[in-house]
């Protein structure tokens, strides 16, 4: 991968002389989704596959881009005076933002860059591609510039950017999953307090597969905020009756206690799915811990149960395939993985299934929706690194 990034640095940017490759990992979230930012725990692990940067400091002050991913783009060229979105500007935003948010912090970018891009994870599937840049973009600038930041305060960084640049109200689950990865371990985060411990993965013959839908996740920013306020609306009626910070302190029992208090039913759904994951995230961890991986699966499935019903994220296309995935030889647990409105599934399976599962899901999908899944098996990585310099 390597001579390949230099080979197209030099072709694009004129010579490779002072280029340096980074790498910074996409993630898959293994259980706990939309609980980051309802105060809860959720439970991602990074991924070998992810983002590719080849990266060299200039002299002046402007900042010139190029994907590998979307070449025919070409070169994107703007000046780190004055960083602010713009939405003709695409995916350079995500670096933008991360630029725009370190010098909000005090740490002032001394000089321009010509960044080539290109990554392994596909767009647009709910791997946190968007995440992997900004953390990649971090990461450089710490290297580049000795700039001294912790993981997870470069994962805060990361976050603040997506949310104030780029208008995407997400919680920390990406960016530290991106920023923090261990090779195989998951992170058992406390989204509240940002407390974390690694937690080994003995995967015991089983495998994880991701399956893309290859639906266009169109309505998943938009949604995501829209699900993110129905949530602070449920938890303000619930902080009439009882003294909570978020839907993250209420067990099961205490939730069914008060849940009369949320006056919207809508509203009280979301916060149903909220509490009930984080719970099922606390439990799954318990279980990986105990070697029982079968309970683990089942907690997937009801995961993708809550997310259809309760938190209405998945769609059809989603539907299908995690209900496809259930009933397939050898598969323990099958969920939505990400924000939802397409992206893609993750499911435990055996590792000798695999093969027959691709067959069959891949088939029943193609029937049920017209469009065509995409499966790869992955596997648990580190966090970014520095690969050439």
């Amino acid at each position: 991968m390597e001579q390949k990034l230099l080979d197209e640095f030099e072709k694009i940017f004129g010579d490779r002389e002072g280029a340096r490759i980074y790498f910074s990992p996409g993630r898959v979230n293994l259980i706990g989704e939309h609980t980051d930012y309802n105060g809860g725990h959720v439970f991602p692990c990074a991924l070998t596959i992810g983002t590719y940067g080849a990266v060299r400091g200039r002299t002046d002050r402007k900042l010139r881009f190029y994907s590998m991913n979307f070449a025919e783009e070409g070169v994107r060229e703007c000046s780190l005076e004055g960083l602010a979105p713009d939405p003709d500007a695409g995916w350079t935003n995500y670096p933008k933002g991360v630029m725009w948010a370190f010098e909000e912090r005090g740490m002032a970018i001394p000089s321009g860059m010509d960044i080539l891009l290109c990554g392994t994870i596909p767009n647009g599937s709910g791997l946190s591609s968007s995440a992997s840049v900004e953390v990649l973009t971090g990461f450089i600038l710490c290297d580049l510039f000795g700039f001294e930041v912790s993981g997870p305060e470069l994962a805060k960084i990361c976050q603040f950017s997506e949310n104030e640049f780029n208008g995407v109200n997400c919680g920390i689950m990406d960016q530290f999953a991106c920023a923090m990865g261990k090779e195989n371990h998951a992170i058992f985060l406390d989204a509240a307090s940002l407390e974390y411990e690694y937690v080994p993965v003995q995967m015991q013959g089983l495998k994880l597969l991701i399956t893309n839908s290859c639906k266009k996740r169109g309505l998943a920013d938009s949604k995501y905020n829209e699900r993110r306020a129905e949530c602070e609306r449920a938890l303000a009626d619930l902080q009439m009756v009882i003294g909570i910070e978020t839907l993250g302190d209420l067990t099961g029992e205490m939730f069914e206690q008060y849940k009369s208090a949320i006056k919207d039913e809508t509203c009280r759904r979301r916060a149903r799915h909220a509490v009930y994951e984080n719970q099922r995230t606390i439990e799954a961890v318990k279980a990986l811990r105990d070697g029982d991986m079968e309970a683990f699966g089942r907690l997937m499935n009801e995961s993708h149960r809550s997310l259809s019903q309760d938190y209405e994220v998945t769609g059809e296309e989603m539907d299908v395939l995690a209900e496809a995935a259930q009933r397939q030889k050898g598969v323990l647990g099958s969920r939505l993985t990400g924000a939802g409105f397409g992206g893609c599934t993750v499911t435990l399976i055996r590792e000798e299934d695999i093969e027959e599962f691709e067959k069959n899901v891949g088939r029943e999908y193609r029937e049920r929706t017209g469009l065509t899944a995409e499966f790869y098996s992955v596997e648990i990585g580190g966090g970014p690194v520095v690969h050439y310099q």
